[in-house]
């Protein structure tokens, strides 16, 4: 088992410092937290790069590689028009594909930081348990079909389907260029997220989860410092 050093990031008024500990974590628990850390800052930068009100984000992993992760965003907003809910169910469907996007962004030693297409259907059909996520993507498409295409003959299913693919398409194309424009800011806070992680004390048995909690006012002085 290697020795690595974990950072606990502490925030103030000033700025945040990362405050050295010592900890023992495998690679392998690394590189698994890594990968959620990947997809949960997907979520949280698109979340903010599209104007949504965010929160924290944790990530939970255990030295058998089960893990719980989440990036807060609040979901209220107010919408008057078609044409704004139109941009609410694509902007959310944006937020939920940009975690497998981003958990298939390479680690910031490659010089291209591009997205996986392979690996992103991969990780939404299943991988990781991220199918929550398809789901939602498949249910809010199809709402946003109802409305964008209300004339169309619900009889004529490849219309219909043309229709859903173009939705598909667009969110998909818009959610990858967003993703690979902010990779880096991606990268830095998911590698700022595992780096705080710190072993659990465990009331009478061995401590095998490792955890972390990114505030979101922490995020909020983080973020210019990973986005520059």
């Amino acid at each position: 088992m290697d020795t690595t050093r974990a950072l606990v990031v502490e925030c103030d008024i000033k700025g945040c410092e990362a405050i050295e500990m010592t900890n023992k974590m495998p690679p392998a628990i690394r590189d698994h937290a890594l990968q959620i850390a990947h997809h949960e800052m997907g979520h949280y930068v698109m979340a903010r790069a599209l104007g949504f009100v965010t929160g924290g984000v944790t990530l939970t992993v255990t030295m058998d590689l089960r893990h719980q992760g989440g990036a807060s965003i609040t979901l209220v907003r107010s919408i008057s028009s078609i044409d704004a809910m139109k941009e609410h169910l694509e902007a959310r469907m944006m937020v939920l594909l940009a975690g497998a996007m981003g958990q298939t962004l390479p680690s910031k030693h490659s010089a291209e930081k591009r997205v996986d297409k392979s690996k992103v259907i991969a990780i939404l059909k299943g991988e990781l348990g991220a199918e929550q996520d398809y789901a939602k993507i498949r249910e809010l498409r199809h709402l946003l079909r109802n409305i964008a295409y209300p004339n169309t003959d619900l009889a004529s299913s490849d219309r219909v389907t043309a229709e859903l693919k173009e939705i598909t398409d667009r969110v998909w194309f818009r959610t990858q260029e967003i993703v690979e424009e902010l990779a880096d800011t991606i990268i830095g806070l998911a590698g700022a997220l595992v780096d705080g992680m710190v072993i659990v004390e465990q009331w009478g048995r061995a401590a095998d989860t490792y955890e972390v909690v990114l505030t979101g006012e922490m995020l909020e002085r983080m973020w210019p410092v990973q986005a520059s």
